[in-house]
């Protein structure tokens, strides 16, 4: 995968471990994997020009993960570069389901992590499940 990421109809964030998402081993602490596929969700979303602060102050929504299922196949180590995926693949009327996947930035592109998740649309001040707005509908097959 050196310096291009694998081509699929995904989008792919390309980003560098640093000491600060590391243990004491150098290795990536396991909860800052969740960090990475946030950051290619959201940025998934800004490409498609919606920004979340965006949609919170005009359309009073906002969204939080319901289910995640994380599974890890190799660490991720310190001035690693990697590539996070996130690509929808369905949802209902105020969701979303991400497929999403690590991979280091190597020739083989060595997978590190996948992902499954659900991502609700809720309503910013009762966080109660609300529909989601026009500009995402449509953008997950």
């Amino acid at each position: 995968m050196h310096a291009t990421p694998p081509q699929t109809p995904a989008f792919w964030l390309r980003l560098r471990v640093y000491f600060e998402d590391t243990d004491v081993t150098g290795v990536v602490y396991h909860a800052n994997y969740l960090r990475f596929f946030e950051r290619a969700r959201s940025d998934w979303l800004r490409e498609r020009g919606i920004g979340q602060q965006q949609l919170a102050e005009q359309s009073g929504i906002c969204f939080a993960v319901t289910r995640m299922d994380v599974r890890f196949a190799q660490p991720a180590r310190l001035d690693d570069v990697l590539h996070v995926s996130a690509l929808p693949h369905g949802g209902g009327r105020a969701s979303l389901s991400f497929s999403q996947e690590i991979r280091r930035d190597t020739p083989d592109g060595t997978r590190l992590a996948t992902a499954q998740m659900r991502i609700a649309c809720l309503n910013a001040d009762t966080f109660k499940p609300c529909p989601l707005p026009s500009e995402l509908r449509g953008l997950a097959p």
